[in-house]
């Protein structure tokens, strides 16, 4: 945070010296929406991304150009998902020369909107709503969550899945009547072109997997059938890896109930993907030991769990709006995921570059002296592995009141930082519960969890108002009241307490699973509130922070700018 006068300085000592509490945590915004754009901008490092193209065929090389025209259909699409005046908005600011015009316009294409990400989405240009839409452009802006749960109640079991599932739009039609209306309509301007283009590089890859994936996601566009791309896409098994249409929900945050659009065009790291199909085998034997109730575990996961490690060549849609995603965990269909698994997709030049440009210069203040010896890039791309491995693990598909339902379904709003808490705890607990085995070496022991407090300050610097920062802030208040985090007053830095550490993962990894098995909205929302907040001793280490980028904006080199695409 970069402070511009001592006057700021006196109100954050003030803040510090008091329980951390809602009103204060509005100071905190005040404090932070005083920083210029520039400022904002600059917390973003500007990091040229590329991969090494030239293992693939020549028909690959050429599909691979058809596939990122395809992509950039992405963007368009997710614009109009975030808010209904977000393009009118965008026009505008292409229309501004001005210096500050361009810094908002900047700023914007970051964001993919008008409203700060790392400043619990403060809006940051005039003319937008001061609160950003919760249920974005997928429901009536006008209707409360109660009023459209009451009118889900009212509806038959077939409309229903359609207005709780991934792929349906509500909106107001004659006479102010509801009604859903699928993506493949909604987005059609955008998904037919794209499906064209998928199909022209299916005609010309080498690779009878990857021209089937292409096809069926084509079809998906225009059926809104997802089902059989999905499975495509689980069996993916080429160098060019590509992740393309509606996937997450963090964009819902009335019911994370609708998926966003993003892509990922990706060439994979054949070394680095066989070195890691050996955790695939240990999937079953961690769920069977999982430190909840064994009725709660799965006795059988599902048969294809592939990991791949792979390269970006280009990223669009929610999978490149502010922070960077480093790994991913798909699909979210839970009826895929109970028949097949999932596929667990590491991006290793994003994670080397997050590593380098904002993880090793936070070690080096957060970190106490004698541990920052033990900070670690294998440590950190092994516990990403392991929390997308474990997103696929615990519970999914539950039994509440006596029916059938999901985790997703019951926790609603609250499912992404329950999850992504989970996938981080239970990521460790699985870790250690390899290096037990020794099936992992000793010496990942102390380098995983020293990687890990420091990536916590690297993570929740994105904010608490988002799913993956509100997640880790539960976590290390946890294991700050477990005595396994503790601070060195005298350097004023954090180390980890290796005699407490394991225990406390265990326990917190069991409380969290247990809520996702019991699918109870009552005692996530408990969680939250207690843990998800930045107390005052965690304040103190971000205080420092101030000139370290919190994440990268990647320039993607092999890409050049399309007509259409805000890039």
């Amino acid at each position: 945070m970069v402070m511009k006068n001592s006057i700021l300085l006196i109100v954050l000592s003030v803040l510090l010296a008091v329980s951390f509490v809602p009103s204060e945590a509005q100071e905190l915004i005040k404090v932070k929406t005083a920083m210029t754009l520039e400022q904002k901008i600059a917390r973003f490092a500007p990091t040229e991304i590329s991969a090494d193209i030239i293992n693939l065929s020549p028909g690959d090389v050429k599909a691979l150009h058809k596939i990122i025209e395809a992509a950039q259909l992405m963007d368009p699409i997710f614009l109009r998902q975030v808010w209904s005046g977000n393009v009118e908005m965008l026009k505008k600011l292409e229309m501004d020369s001005t210096t500050a015009g361009q810094e908002l316009l900047h700023y914007f294409r970051i964001n993919m909107g008008p409203w700060s990400q790392l400043d619990n989405d403060a809006s940051f240009v005039d003319g937008a709503p001061k609160e950003k839409p919760a249920g974005a452009k997928y429901y009536p802006e006008d209707m409360t969550k109660e009023n459209i749960s009451k009118w889900i109640d009212g509806l038959n079991e077939k409309e229903r899945e359609k207005v709780t599932g991934f792929f349906y739009v509500i909106r107001r039609v004659e006479n102010g009547k509801l009604q859903t209306i699928p993506y493949s309509k909604e987005y059609r301007e955008w998904l037919e072109p794209a499906a064209k283009l998928l199909k022209e590089a299916a005609q010309l890859t080498d690779n009878g997997t990857l021209k089937k994936y292409l096809i069926s996601r084509a079809d998906a566009f225009a059926s809104n059938d997802y089902y059989a791309s999905d499975v495509a896409w689980m069996e993916l098994d080429a160098p060019i890896d590509l992740t393309i249409g509606p996937y997450e929900t963090y964009l819902d945050e009335l019911f994370n109930y609708k998926a966003a659009f993003e892509v990922f065009v990706t060439l994979r790291d054949e070394a680095e993907s066989a070195k890691l199909v050996k955790f695939s085998s240990y999937l079953q034997e961690i769920e069977n030991n999982l430190p909840i109730e064994p009725k709660y575990r799965n006795p059988k996961l599902g048969a294809l769990s592939p990991i791949r490690v792979v390269d970006v060549v280009y990223a669009a849609g929610e999978g490149n709006r502010g922070v960077q995603t480093a790994a991913f965990n798909l699909p979210n269909d839970d009826r895929v995921v109970r028949e097949k698994g999932s596929k667990k997709v590491l991006l290793k030049n994003m994670q080397e570059a997050k590593f380098d440009k904002v993880l090793i210069p936070i070690s080096k203040i957060v970190l106490t002296h004698s541990q920052q010896k033990y900070l670690s890039f294998d440590a950190f791309f092994t516990h990403i592995l392991a929390h997308e491995l474990m997103h696929g693990l615990g519970p999914h598909n539950i039994m509440v009141n006596g029916k059938e339902t999901n985790v997703r379904q019951e926790l609603q709003e609250l499912y992404s930082a329950i999850e992504e808490a989970k996938a981080d705890m239970s990521g460790l607990f699985a870790l250690q519960f390899l290096i037990d085995k020794e099936l992992l070496d000793k010496k990942m022991e102390e380098e995983m969890y020293t990687t890990y407090l420091a990536s916590m300050f690297r993570s929740v610097r994105f904010g608490v108002n988002e799913a993956h920062g509100k997640g880790v802030a539960i976590q290390f208040n946890f294991l700050t009241d477990e005595g396994a985090i503790r601070v060195d007053e005298a350097e004023g830095t954090f180390r980890v307490d290796n005699l407490i550490i394991k225990n406390a993962v265990r326990k917190l990894t069991g409380e969290i699973l247990t809520i996702e098995a019991e699918g109870s909205y009552t005692k996530a929302k408990a969680l939250i509130e207690k843990y998800a907040v930045v107390r005052p001793v965690m304040r103190m280490g971000l205080d420092k922070l101030g000139s370290i980028p919190i994440d990268i904006e990647p320039h993607f080199t092999l890409v050049p700018k399309a007509a259409g695409s805000i890039r």
